[in-house]
């Protein structure tokens, strides 16, 4: 609070005092999904866990304070389920913004201002040629000392938190009446429904094509914002973006 009277200006003054280096490394370390960190799911009892050598994920980032509780149930008596998510926009934006180098992303802000740049712009052509060249620069070494590089999950990974940390709307797992969509992106007026898929489990083409076959776009099509339905197929063995295709509804 101090700090906001002296500069007068908003920012994220609580992440930069508390830098959550531990943290960072600690969920490289075990290879933490991070889409999974808007919407995590945990007994009560790993929640009230201190032992440092051996904390759940989940306690270790609901006792630091970068996730609380959304949702208390008690589907039978005497068991309770924690629903944990980000305390608000600023936490999920910084921690985000810290775990992209942990991920392999190299001059991470740079990338950012790139990413933003072609979101502001609604740029698609850029978009695509950004991203690939992202995953394209993904280190080598990161691959080889990694497992979670075996995984869709590395690559949904990368995805979420770049544009976590660049503070747009992200939703995981969105739903619709016919499934859910990977991810949703709300950005200066335009909708991005991605669906991520890996060529060595799937045929190319078919990430687009579930995207289209499912529905997805259906409950959007009353906002009044153009729509661009994205798929993005990774190749495990490349260790890159193989195909993005796009396709982009107007605004009935």
């Amino acid at each position: 609070m101090l700090l906001l009277f002296q500069d007068r200006r908003f920012a994220p003054y609580w992440f930069e005092s508390a830098t959550p280096t531990f943290l960072v490394e600690i969920l490289s370390q075990r290879g933490v999904f991070t889409p999974q960190l808007e919407r995590l799911q945990t007994e009560a009892e790993l929640l009230g866990r201190f032992d440092v050598d051996h904390i759940a994920t989940e306690a270790l980032l609901f006792q630091t304070g970068y996730l609380t509780v959304h949702e208390v149930e008690e589907p039978m008596t005497g068991y309770w389920l924690y629903t944990l998510g980000y305390p608000n926009q600023e936490v999920e934006t910084s921690l985000n913004q810290s775990l992209l180098p942990a991920l392999g992303v190299e001059n991470a802000p740079r990338e950012r201002k790139t990413l933003f740049t072609h979101l502001h712009a609604h740029d698609l052509a850029g978009l695509e040629a950004h991203l690939k060249a992202l995953f394209a620069g993904l280190p080598h070494d990161w691959y080889r000392n990694n497992p979670i590089a075996r995984y869709e999950g590395h690559y949904a990974s990368v995805f979420y938190s770049h544009f976590a940390a660049l503070g747009v709307g992200v939703t995981v797992d969105d739903a619709s009446h016919h499934g859910r969509v990977d991810m949703t992106v709300d950005a200066f007026g335009h909708l991005y429904l991605f669906e991520f898929k890996v060529v060595e489990q799937l045929p190319e083409g078919r990430a687009l094509q579930q995207i289209k076959a499912r529905g997805y776009a259906d409950k959007y099509r009353g906002t009044g914002k153009p729509i661009h339905m994205i798929g993005v197929e990774f190749s495990r063995e490349e260790r890159q973006i193989v195909a993005l295709d796009i396709e982009t509804e107007s605004p009935l």
